[in-house]
């Protein structure tokens, strides 16, 4: 169990630091035409104020972050990949794109070797590995965590300028809209119960959604009274989960999580464990922030509020 907990931790983590970055359109932008725009100037300022400049959106990229792939895959410009990291498996889709590695040590060599028009990374990605691939003059976007909900649909926004898909983006981001407004109004008035969201636990550390991060604020969007509303960041304690006791814990799907958090020593005393209140969620809807994030928001009000759905 240690293992598998640094793992998710590891994983999670990783997950986490890609976020939106600020593009603007230097140059004015030319009459479209079918098909996607061309002769297209685009400056991207990244999240380390470095500005990335493309004379045209991009033709070939290789992602380094699974939202990025799932983005590019929604916006309908999956064949544009030409790389993507082993954690990238969503669409289905995206096996057929060749691996160039894992997220925190991505095959530099074999970055080169593709040459792609970008590459898009989170602040993961080690600053010696983006000068190897700048000084092979292979353009690179480094994209910080956003921690608001709503920098899902900027990022969105970003990559789908980035590849010319602005239409597209525009219709996701609609539908994302609509889902959240469907949310709100379900859970409208209803009783908060208290919810903790189980990142990870155990030896090395206790690990949750504070209230400055996006899943923090999705907690209380899907009508749920964050137990780390007051926590910046996303550690968290023992103590502090015993103390609040919340009404509902939510655990990821994956790696046999549930069974070993309802038998781990301290855990195991908690009344949501005791009364069957640990619920389990596809975590890649939440950790994710990209075209699921608002799917995401409605499995965790189902969570919270299933007699509202």
């Amino acid at each position: 169990m240690k293992k598998i907990t640094s793992i998710v931790i590891l994983i999670f983590a990783a997950a986490f630091l890609f976020g939106n970055g600020r593009v603007e359109e230097n140059a004015p932008v030319p009459e479209k035409t079918a098909g996607q725009p061309q002769n297209q100037v685009i400056s991207v300022t990244d999240s380390y104020g470095r500005t990335i400049t493309l004379d045209s959106p991009a033709k070939t990229i290789v992602s380094v972050a699974p939202s990025v792939t799932e983005t590019v895959f929604a916006l309908g410009k999956g064949a544009l990949l030409a790389g993507r990291t082993d954690y990238c498996d969503y669409p289905a889709e995206a096996a057929s794109v060749q691996s160039i590695g894992s997220l925190m040590e991505p095959n530099i060599e074999k970055i080169a070797e593709i040459n792609p028009d970008i590459v898009i990374a989170s602040n993961h990605f080690k600053k010696e590995s983006a000068e190897k691939l700048e000084n092979l003059s292979i353009k690179v976007l480094i994209l910080n965590e956003n921690k608001t909900f709503k920098g899902a649909y900027e990022t969105i926004r970003d990559i789908a300028r980035i590849t010319g898909a602005e239409d597209k983006a525009e219709e996701i981001i609609a539908g994302m809209q609509k889902t959240v407004d469907e949310v709100k109004k379900a859970v409208a008035g209803k009783d908060k119960p208290t919810v903790y969201y189980m990142i990870g636990f155990g030896e090395y550390g206790d690990y949750t959604a504070g209230g400055d991060t996006f899943i923090g604020q999705m907690i209380e969007m899907a009508g749920g009274d964050n137990i780390a509303k007051n926590v910046n960041g996303w550690s968290f304690s023992l103590e502090s989960l015993i103390e609040a006791d919340p009404d509902i814990v939510v655990v990821s799907k994956y790696w046999n999580m549930k069974q070993n958090f309802i038998k781990a020593d301290g855990y195991k005393e908690l009344t949501a464990v005791k009364e069957g209140r640990v619920h389990e969620i596809d975590a890649n809807l939440l950790d994710r922030q990209g075209p699921r994030l608002a799917e995401g928001l409605k499995a965790l009000a189902e969570i919270i509020h299933p007699d509202s759905f």
